[in-house]
């Protein structure tokens, strides 16, 4: 009988000749990590109550409520407070203190994200991905170089502003519908449209590349607008509240029509699959429903940059969890370059941080505060369960200028501290009584404004 030592000896030569003929025939190496595709699903300006996955009874979202059932549900998941910054965010893995993006990049505006920026699709791209953006894009076209073909999309199809109408797609007169950046006379109702080219995308893919799939869908952005038959359920709402429900409602639909596509072409199990709102929902308690949190969109008030999101792997992300571990929007841009097996190294700083362990295995969140900034003067941090909220002139900040602005905002300033574990609402302000916490906060909130560049609307 051989010694237990040649045994395990005889073992180990075995592996390594095993791993040395994958090597040469091409096998994949032993235990390795799927990449995999990635849809990334965003909604604009939907209400944080109004998915059936967190209880709303007015609006049906089957589509939705199965994938929340199947992943992980983000209950304390932070955006911007406008669509454009939410954006800049989500591909660049950075705050606007350092994109500049504070506010919604107009239509011929003289500015977008800075073209220095490497973008989530640059980068995915770079690893090898297929990558196309369905849906808004909202982040400069003034010049070719800002438009999504030249930042990192293999292809684009849909509008570059929101506020279009959904069956003409004129905004203000003009035509806002491209592919490929170039001018498309697609008619259809846009939802349609666009989870119609999803589908294509996913059907025509290279077989050879794995896949990232940007859906920013215009639902349900105003205007309020549905073909009639989505009104029915809805009979018991009045005015933009019933076709609101009934957009939401459409989109839902072509959500479950890109998943289908996925099973059919049996890419379902390989897929990662998010979905957020951009923002909270706007005119709450009218049209939208962010209950129980505070205000809507243009906030930094829970209502405003607060939303529900999801994730869903099947296989790779547990069903039926909820985290409420605070993450913000720039989180997925690391995440998802790690999961892709795409280089970490870049050549700007980035805010993200990998939340793939709060995901997969329930970890605290990786951030001991998050910054939420709605411009270098209005700006708020949330460490732990607090949550600091301040106004100041923009003179205050390093690098600000004394304007007849910033002096009017001075004569305003206010400082605001809650308990969200108590008080989600943002009903009670402590700031008065807790001033060693405000202080301690202050001070975070000042590390991220240190270095805040100006407003690129402004530079």
């Amino acid at each position: 009988m051989k010694p237990l030592r040649h045994v395990l000896g005889s073992l180990l030569c075995a592996v390594v000749i095993i791993g040395l003929i994958g090597l040469v025939i091409g096998l994949p190496p032993l235990q390795a990590a799927p990449r995999p595709h990635i849809v990334f699903i965003l909604a604009d300006d939907l209400g944080y109550a109004d998915v059936g996955f967190m209880g709303s009874r007015e609006i049906q979202t089957p589509h939705l409520d199965k994938l929340a059932a199947g992943g992980v549900v983000l209950e304390s998941f932070y955006v911007q407070p406008v669509c454009s910054p939410t954006r800049a965010a989500l591909l660049t893995g950075r705050y606007p203190t350092r994109t500049g993006v504070y506010t919604v990049v107009r239509p011929n505006a003289p500015w977008g994200l800075p073209l220095n920026e490497r973008t989530l699709a640059d980068a995915l791209r770079e690893a090898g991905y297929h990558t196309a953006i369905c849906g808004k894009w909202h982040l400069g076209e003034y010049q070719e170089a800002y438009r999504p073909t030249r930042r990192g999309f293999d292809e684009q199809y849909g509008h570059y502003f929101g506020a279009l109408d959904y069956f003409t797609k004129l905004r203000n007169g003009r035509r806002d519908w491209y592919r490929n950046d170039q001018p498309c006379a697609d008619e259809g109702y846009s939802t349609h449209l666009l989870a119609q080219e999803a589908v294509r995308i996913i059907k025509e893919r290279p077989q050879n590349k794995p896949l990232f799939l940007y859906v920013p869908f215009q639902a349900v952005h105003a205007p309020y607008q549905v073909p009639e038959s989505y009104l029915e359920p809805y009979r018991h709402l009045e005015g933009n509240r019933q076709k609101y429900a009934g957009m939401v409602t459409a989109m839902d639909e072509a959500i479950g029509k890109i998943v289908a596509a996925l099973e059919e072409c049996g890419m379902r199990q390989d897929t990662l699959i998010v979905f957020s709102s951009d923002n909270g929902g706007p005119s709450p308690g009218r049209i939208t429903d962010n209950r129980p949190l505070r205000a809507g969109k243009g906030t930094i008030y829970e209502g405003g940059v607060r939303v529900y999101a999801l994730a869903n792997w099947p296989g790779r992300l547990p069903a039926g969890r909820r985290t409420s571990e605070p993450i913000h929007i720039v989180d997925w841009y690391p995440t998802l370059l790690k999961l892709a097996g795409a280089p970490l190294e870049q050549p700007l700083p980035v805010d993200g941080l990998d939340i793939w362990p709060v995901l997969a295995e329930g970890a605290r969140s990786p951030h001991d505060a998050i910054l939420l900034c709605q411009s270098p003067s209005r700006a708020a941090v949330r460490s732990g369960d607090w949550k600091l909220i301040v106004n100041r002139a923009q003179n205050e900040i390093p690098g600000g200028s004394t304007t007849a602005r910033s002096r009017a905002t001075a004569n305003r300033a206010t400082t605001e501290l809650y308990n969200l574990a108590i008080d989600i609402s943002e009903t009670n302000n402590l700031a008065s009584q807790e001033p060693d916490r405000v202080a301690q906060l202050q001070q975070k909130l000042a590390a991220f404004l240190k270095d805040a560049v100006k407003p690129g609307n402004e530079q």
